[in-house]
């Protein structure tokens, strides 16, 4: 399976993708279109009439910002829809809740396989895994991705991300083996407040019984894992699977023989890479550091 990512590094997910509210909320930008355009209208000249920017009006038309209950109200109102668009203000509203928890149609196949695991193994070179990022590194991490994203997508993805994240305080809990790269650690993604923030989640999550968190040392001269990020994934009562994701692809592998070597690589990683014990003496050292 491949799929377009929307996160620009291999972080784990929550890219674009299509569903049924962005349905929706295509269906009302065309629906305020048309009734612009029969009242003669110009977009400048509806958004100064109910107190909206020609952008937003725009943006809205084209579904690429979310039409406000409050902007359909308005719309309905001057526009004489007989309450055609202030009657999805609700849909609006309930879509809005569920999307900020949704994730994009690509990505759900593995989301439903990751709410189901009992183990996950993550190799992390690009950057640290979405399972263990902190609201604000997710956030630095979607904000920088390019083609950019607006910042009501920006606010969905973070939200989205962070409800993945339940997952790893449930019960019974999956058993977690993570390495990460040193590199990755020492980059002041999104500025020294944020990296800090970062370094301190990973310790906290690094003392987690269920959770095992490793370093690769920059310094190390062998390195398996030079082929890129990835993680193994085993659902209950189902086999173990791989997933890939880099430069705006995304993959999850279902061939025994592809994940069988993937999973050996990630042993190989896994002992070439610091202890846990190191792991933690290392990322205080780093805090120290800052």
């Amino acid at each position: 399976m491949a799929a377009q990512s929307g996160t620009g590094a291999p972080t784990g997910g929550e890219a674009e993708g299509t569903d049924e509210v962005a349905d929706l909320f295509r269906t009302l930008g065309r629906q305020i279109k048309v009734a612009r355009e029969r009242a003669g209208l110009s977009q400048k000249e509806l958004g100064e009439r109910i107190g909206y920017g020609e952008e937003t009006i725009s943006s809205v038309e084209r579904a690429r910002r979310t039409p406000q209950p409050e902007l359909l109200v308005a719309v309905d109102r001057l526009l004489d829809c007989g309450g055609l668009l202030a009657s999805a203000a609700e849909d609006v509203e309930r879509a809005k809740t569920r999307r900020r928890v949704r994730h994009p149609e690509w990505f759900r196949d593995y989301a439903r396989l990751e709410a189901e695991a009992v183990e996950l193994r993550y190799f992390a070179n690009q950057a640290v895994p979405g399972l263990f990022q902190t609201q604000e590194y997710a956030r630095a991490v979607f904000t920088s991705r390019q083609p950019f994203f607006d910042e009501e997508t920006i606010e969905e993805r973070v939200v989205a991300r962070m409800a993945r994240q339940d997952l790893m305080t449930r019960w019974p809990t999956p058993t977690v083996s993570a390495v990460v790269q040193e590199s990755i650690l020492r980059q002041p993604f999104g500025g020294p407040a944020v990296q800090r923030g970062q370094l301190e989640q990973l310790l906290r999550i690094g003392r987690l019984r269920h959770i095992e968190l490793q370093v690769m040392p920059t310094a190390s001269e062998d390195h398996a894992g030079m082929g890129g990020p990835f993680t193994l994934l085993t659902p209950k009562g189902k086999p173990q699977v791989a997933y890939l994701e880099v430069q705006h692809f995304s993959r999850v592998v279902t061939d025994p023989e592809e994940v069988r070597v993937l999973a050996a690589k990630h042993g190989s990683i896994r002992g070439q890479a610091l202890t846990p014990r190191e792991s933690s003496r290392l990322l205080e050292k780093m805090l120290g550091d800052l």
